[in-house]
């Protein structure tokens, strides 16, 4: 069911099945070489997050995302106590190419359910040449196995887990409405992921993509910064169904990408060093009641591209 108001989606919320839809966080995650990591790329038109001007250091967004690929395979980074026991996960690195900079934020342009990668339907062309990529499509189809969905349709825009922040374990996504993502696109990844529920509504004027402005964290917290919808109603219906397990953060929390996280293992929540560093006390004292512990990951140099941690991560289920 893919729902347009407050009402109706709280109506369908509580009339979900109690059977987890699927597991809650991710068996691997693919990341793609930040290679030609660009503040001009065209996609600067909509993104205020961008530092447009500003020169990006090439050694060091590599660096950056090398220890995000550690991180993520539960190794430990240099400065991380060797006592800390962690899940290791797969991760999967794709080489990076500078004619598509922004294939880096690849959660945008590939999402998974088990046994089916689903191709987005990027807004601009420049995008739209990273789901033919045809390394990535022989990986899903001929090693793991997967059918290859792709989204089309006349007027269809959807950016996937960057417009779709996906409840995995009730089956319920959450889908920003903007320039990145229409109607038609919300119907065409409600019925790829086969969701059991999607609400659709209008971020706010300036959001580009919905996971900067929340994130669910292994179906357990919501994480959502209000000012992020254009509806207040909207937005409280979330912190209504959430229950107590909503954290809000502020605007200048969420500028700095705090939303733009992501659980991929049990009670640990990666988050940009900038996104840790803008928490207020309360939001960090909320995130440990909810047992989330924090793991900051520095990316300054990737945010300058106008996105951050979770934009990087393409969750294999």
């Amino acid at each position: 069911m893919l729902v347009r108001t407050p009402d109706a989606f709280l109506a369908a919320w509580q009339r979900l099945p109690e059977a987890p839809w699927g597991a809650p966080t991710p068996r691997a995650v693919m990341l793609m070489a930040p290679e030609g990591l660009t503040t001009a790329a065209a996609t600067a038109a909509d993104n205020r997050y961008m530092a447009t001007g500003d020169q990006i250091s090439a050694d060091l967004s590599h660096r950056q995302h090398r220890q995000l690929a550690r991180l993520l395979a539960g190794q430990d980074g240099p400065d991380e106590p060797a006592d800390v026991p962690r899940r290791s996960l797969p991760v999967w690195t794709f080489p990076g190419d500078p004619e598509t900079p922004d294939a880096t934020f690849l959660n945008n342009a590939f999402a998974t359910v088990p046994g089916r990668l689903i191709l987005g339907a990027m807004r601009y062309p420049q995008r739209q040449r990273e789901t033919a990529r045809a390394d990535i499509r022989a990986f899903f189809a001929e090693v793991l196995g997967y059918d290859i969905v792709e989204l089309q349709g006349d007027g269809v825009i959807a950016e996937l887990t960057g417009s779709l922040v996906i409840d995995r374990r009730r089956g319920v996504g959450l889908c920003g409405l903007g320039e990145r993502c229409n109607m038609a696109g919300a119907q065409a990844m409600h019925e790829a992921l086969g969701l059991r529920l999607t609400y659709a509504f209008d971020l706010a004027e300036g959001e580009y993509h919905t996971n900067v402005v929340m994130s669910v964290l292994a179906g357990r917290t919501l994480v959502l910064c209000r000012e992020g919808l254009a509806d207040p109603v909207a937005a409280q219906a979330l912190v209504d169904a959430w229950q107590g397990h909503c954290v809000e953060l502020d605007a200048a929390e969420k500028n700095a990408f705090a939303g733009n996280c992501i659980v991929v293992r049990e009670s640990e929540l990666l988050m940009s060093q900038s996104g840790v560093d803008s928490l207020r006390p309360a939001t960090r004292q909320a995130l440990a009641a909810q047992g989330w512990q924090l793991r900051p990951v520095p990316l300054s140099q990737i945010e300058l591209a106008g996105g951050s941690l979770r934009c990087c991560v393409g969750e294999v289920f």
